[in-house]
């Protein structure tokens, strides 16, 4: 499996400072970025599947919704994520 309960842990601390606060807005950015990041990869060799294709979609929106819940409570945590994870070119 691609991810494993320490690369998760891991994606956790690093952007919370904690392992344990899995609900925070930035450590799950990093988790959706880190799963479509995936799933870009997966579907560059397998172009025909349509439910992984369905899945990076879901998965879009939801970062999506997550960075503009992010952006109108606190602007500068907002700017930093985008920065450390590049997503914005």
């Amino acid at each position: 499996m691609y991810l494993s309960k320490e690369v998760k842990a891991e994606i956790f601390k690093k952007h919370n400072g904690d392992v344990k606060n899995t609900g925070s807005s930035e450590g799950q950015i990093a988790l959706f970025t880190y799963r479509i990041n995936h799933l870009t990869e997966h579907l560059k060799n397998n172009r025909k599947d349509f439910n992984t294709e369905r899945s990076l979609v879901m998965l879009v929106g939801k970062r999506r919704s997550l960075l503009d819940y992010l952006i109108k409570t606190d602007i500068v945590r907002y700017r930093e994520i985008i920065k450390e994870l590049g997503i914005r070119k």
